[in-house]
């Protein structure tokens, strides 16, 4: 066997992002009421910090989030925006905006 590293060849497609070939069509949706307590907000916050100058994401929450709303005012100021698309009573689910 040969010492030399193996270099696969390089597609000609252009691809944006993590380079993993996915698409960000569309606006994405996080579903918090399937995540652990635990890691909720943190989850939540690494979401928004993923999102470019201009993206959406939409959150579907299992109660009005205003402690979550008050944290992310405090955190990103007026860089994040947000509007609510529905209001319980079984999920509350919000837009955020990257301005």
């Amino acid at each position: 066997m040969s010492d030399q590293p193996t270099t696969l060849p390089l597609t000609e497609k252009k691809q944006s992002g993590c380079g993993c070939g996915c698409t960000d069509e569309g606006v994405p949706t996080l579903d918090a009421r399937t995540v652990p307590h635990a890691i909720r907000h943190a989850t939540i916050f690494g979401a928004l910090a993923g999102l470019r100058a201009g993206q959406s994401m939409d959150l579907i929450a299992p109660h009005d989030p205003l402690p979550l709303l008050a944290q992310i005012a405090e955190r990103e100021g007026d860089a994040v925006s947000w509007d609510y698309r529905e209001r319980g009573p079984e999920a509350w689910t919000l837009r955020f905006t990257r301005a």
